[in-house]
């Protein structure tokens, strides 16, 4: 197969695992006799530093020429001053609105050797499979927005296609799955939200009558993550709330650095990214955990270029790379010694065989 795709560091750590992720991508390319063309493009911080602008138009037309996009991570505090006028976040936005990557699924599973990585009992997280589905392009992060010297105002704004093409995509994860489905909102309170468990239930009920729909306010999902997450199968919720949802569902699987993440929009063109950040205290120290980026490359070949078996056996390698002990930092135990973000990818190369 021939594919185009768009590689986007980014900021801090962002450079250190994706060129890991890199290197993994390469081994399955030669190892299957893929063609894959790399465009290297600025996004972020670094993108403000060269051109003044978080998106240069260069970056954005390399990205929609492409048949994915693989994104690091952005940001930092150099760029994110109060009075600063443009911030790498925004150049994020921007992508993925260009993009139309309006569903951002983001799977969280804990392998059986990290149970101690987690700061959560075993026999709580033991057998966690969850995959939670956030809608990317609207709410608050893209409402209209004010500050002046006596406020601040972001409104937050759905529209009925947005709600309905989210849950679609939701319900068709959870049809292949344990066929349930819930509905994180905060209907007791916000506008937004009964609006959202409306045509949430009139689209599944209408079109997925065999998924079973079951809503829950993100007060009482934030408290039943942690208290009983084996219930959690596949979750859907709107931008800010499952931006705040998917980083404390990571600390299940006991790092932000294990855990992938795919945004998907109408077509196959996807951005995959990790869902950490940039991280820019151990920037350059060469301790960075990588696997989350790796994985990422497992979903861009599953959804974007619909290679299953590439994907598996990526993810099959890492599962492996773990289970042998090649922990990073973050995920370290007393009886192993730390590995670096380099000795990580070589243990998955490895195992990729």
């Amino acid at each position: 197969m021939k594919a185009r795709i768009a590689v986007v560091a980014g900021d801090g750590i962002g450079p250190e695992v994706i060129a890991e992720a890199i290197r993994v991508l390469r081994a399955i390319e030669h190892s299957h006799g893929h063609d894959f063309s790399l465009s290297e493009a600025p996004l972020g911080g670094i993108a403000i530093d060269l051109h003044g602008d978080p998106l240069p138009p260069a970056t954005l037309d390399t990205c929609l020429r492409s048949d994915a996009v693989l994104l690091g991570a952005i940001g930092g505090p150099k760029w994110s001053a109060p009075q600063a006028k443009v911030r790498p976040e925004a150049g994020l936005l921007r992508l993925r609105k260009e993009l139309g990557v309006y569903a951002n699924l983001r799977p969280v599973s804990v392998h059986p050797d990290l149970h101690g990585a987690s700061s959560l009992k075993p026999e709580v997280i033991d057998g966690v499979d969850l995959i939670f589905v956030r809608e990317l392009t609207g709410g608050i992060y893209f409402g209209p927005k004010t500050r002046n010297a006596e406020q601040a105002t972001d409104l937050c704004v759905y529209t009925v296609k947005e709600i309905e093409r989210i849950v679609r995509v939701a319900a068709q994860i959870a049809r292949g799955r344990r066929r349930r489905l819930l509905s994180i909102d905060k209907a007791n309170v916000l506008e937004t939200s009964r609006r959202w468990r409306e045509v949430c239930e009139r689209v599944v009920h209408a079109e997925f009558p065999d998924v079973h729909l079951e809503h829950m306010l993100v007060d009482s999902a934030a408290m039943h993550l942690i208290r009983r997450p084996r219930d959690f199968d596949v979750a859907v919720t709107e931008n800010m709330f499952g931006d705040i949802l998917t980083d404390e569902a990571s600390m299940l699987s006991g790092s932000l650095g294990l855990l992938p993440s795919a945004s998907l929009g109408e077509g196959t063109r996807g951005l995959y990214e990790p869902i950490h950040g940039s991280a820019p205290d151990i920037a350059g120290e060469g301790i960075a955990n990588p696997y989350g980026a790796i994985l990422s490359v497992a979903l861009l070949l599953r959804h974007s270029l619909k290679l299953e078996e590439e994907a598996r056996s990526i993810e099959l390698a890492v599962h492996r790379a773990i289970g042998d002990g090649v922990r990073t930092l973050d995920i370290v135990s007393p009886t192993h010694r730390s590995a670096s973000t380099q000795e990580a990818g070589d243990a998955v190369l490895s195992a990729l065989g």
